[in-house]
């Protein structure tokens, strides 16, 4: 059975953590753990983390502590090279806030086994956001990933902002993480494009996107519309690359 790591970023996540913690532990999905990514969380979420490692989940629960909040970017990144480290065969990203929903998790493994990237959309068929969600979001988020973002980037996916996925250790390898710069949301569009451009094999499942169930969101619309604007950033960064240019284990650096 293939060793699957969940990678969670967490800041300001104390509520949230020993829900979600709990949702993902109670699928019925083998050889499955958790990393924690904890960005000094004012809050106690770091140490919270530790106790639920040590006495809730111990030897499927880990957590790896950073000194300051860097951005998602470096948080994933950090996540990604840990679970490496920790042997994983898959390894899923995604939110601690519920937006992402375990429940998905099953068929993002199911998924993988065909593919080297496997994306939970909003925007592909059959997938969905709250429904709470005004026009205006709606339709800023839906142009962005649905029209904008393919048609500058050419790349076959519906949600390149979208967050939760699931990556081939071999993928991760692959592409080699010191080719990745981007901070924020466009950290997502980077990785899908930088995966698309070496040739991996990427594809969508639909999901339904709620809102954050506790606490606020740290998403708004500048946050968006940077994202937007950079998109031509990362274009011009990896245009080049090509099927012929994927890293080695040895080159990388898990």
């Amino acid at each position: 059975m293939p060793k699957t790591i969940v990678v969670l970023p967490t800041y300001n996540e104390i509520t949230n953590l020993p829900l979600i913690t709990k949702a993902i532990f109670e699928l019925d999905v083998e050889n499955l753990h958790i990393l924690v990514v904890d960005d000094n969380s004012p809050d106690g979420t770091g140490k919270l983390a530790d106790e639920l490692s040590a006495n809730t989940y111990p030897g499927k629960l880990f957590v790896l502590h950073r000194t300051e909040k860097a951005g998602l970017g470096p948080a994933y990144i950090a996540g990604f090279r840990k679970a490496m480290e920790m042997g994983a065969d898959y390894i899923i990203q995604m939110d601690a806030d519920f937006s992402h929903q375990p429940k998905y998790i099953p068929e993002l493994i199911k998924a993988i086994e065909n593919s080297d990237m496997v994306l939970g959309s909003r925007f592909a068929k059959g997938g969905s956001v709250d429904e709470t969600w005004g026009i205006h979001r709606k339709l800023l988020s839906w142009f962005a990933n649905r029209i904008y973002t393919p048609l500058i980037l050419g790349i076959p996916v519906y949600d390149a902002t979208g967050g939760y996925r699931i990556w081939r250790r071999n993928t991760l390898v692959g592409m080699d993480l010191d080719r990745i710069r981007s901070n924020g949301y466009v950290f997502q569009v980077e990785m899908a494009y930088v995966a698309h451009r070496l040739g991996f094999r990427v594809r969508e499942i639909p999901i339904y996107f709620p809102d954050r169930q506790h606490d606020e969101s740290k998403m708004d619309f500048s946050i968006t519309i940077e994202a937007a604007l950079r998109v031509w950033q990362v274009m011009m960064r990896h245009r080049r690359l090509n099927a012929h240019m994927r890293a080695t284990e040895a080159e990388a650096h898990p």
